[in-house]
């Protein structure tokens, strides 16, 4: 199964150095979900080839607008080009009404339903689940209520040895309740049982999506094990302090979780304006956890 993130956006509150504001793809088994969505994102969707009507999924970390600046445009353009079929819109409360405000302002009747599912800081939560993925809160600390996203992978059935499956006549029609755990019957009255005839399946895999938010540990459980993370990594440690005071993290923290945390791969991102070369940042980040990758912008990260 297909689990990908495409980076669309690695910049923090301005667009610079022709990086844009935060905004993700997550491509799971060949439908996109939408993480954030800062000023610019359809022009970065048009950059790289991504076609919003395969969007059914968006979710707004906070209200800050480098995340979400780009959602009225957005909607607005699947509104202009005939969508139908509804959007699941997951965020703060408040996106309902600054929505809202802005159709209202503009005499726009969008054309197809927005679902809205109203995301708490308290408690993580998990807020959707469909065949494919399921995918639960972070809460963050940030200056505003902000969530984190965490996606996994469901289970999947185990895999049919296509080899002995044709040793003994096994009918492709039979393979999905071999693969559920029924036992299988040939022709000679013989029982085989459906662990001798399948292989186990893949290990789910998990993405964490750490929005703005300071590096104070509250939020580590949610961490545990994870086969990406994506974590905010605005500034470098001499800026420890800066960072502290506006609630943001730097790259040498970011780096010091994904290690305590037993994570495989580190994607760190919103990076402030000051810095122009990242290099410095990623060896900074590399010096603690040697997994560590620049979210730049096109790029596509299998989970």
């Amino acid at each position: 199964m297909k689990f990908e993130v495409t980076i669309l956006g690695s910049s923090s509150a301005t667009p610079i150095f022709n990086r844009n504001p935060t905004s993700q793809i997550l491509n799971v088994n060949e439908k996109l979900l939408m993480i954030d969505c800062g000023e610019g994102t359809q022009q970065q969707m048009l950059k790289y080839g991504i076609k919003y009507h395969k969007i059914d999924h968006i979710f707004i970390s906070h209200l800050h607008g480098d995340h979400y600046f780009g959602l009225i445009g957005l909607i607005s353009s699947m509104h202009l080009n005939g969508r139908t079929k509804p959007l699941y819109l997951f965020g703060p409360p408040q996106i309902k009404d600054i929505l809202n405000l802005q159709f209202q302002l503009s005499a726009t009747v969008i054309k197809f339903e927005i679902v809205y599912y109203e995301t708490q800081n308290k408690t993580p939560e998990v807020v959707l689940e469909t065949n494919d993925v399921i995918v639960e809160t972070i809460v963050l600390n940030h200056r505003i209520p902000t969530t984190g996203f965490k996606f996994t992978e469901k289970q999947r059935l185990r895999k049919i040895n296509k080899e002995i499956a044709q040793e003994f006549n096994i009918s492709p029609q039979e393979y999905a309740l071999i693969k559920k755990g029924f036992d299988f019957t040939d022709e000679k009255g013989k029982v085989h049982k459906a662990e001798d005839l399948t292989t186990d399946a893949d290990i789910p895999k998990s993405y964490a999506y750490c929005s703005d938010t300071v590096a104070d540990g509250t939020y580590l459980g949610s961490l545990e094990n994870i086969d990406t993370l994506y974590h905010e990594s605005t500034f470098m440690h001499d800026m420890v302090a800066r960072a502290k005071e506006t609630f943001h993290t730097t790259a040498l923290e970011a780096a010091t979780i994904a290690q305590e945390r037993g994570v495989k791969k580190l994607l760190i991102g919103h990076f402030s304006a000051r810095y122009r070369d990242l290099t410095p940042m990623l060896l900074e980040a590399r010096q603690i956890f040697s997994e560590t990758f620049l979210a730049n912008e096109g790029e596509t990260f299998m989970i």
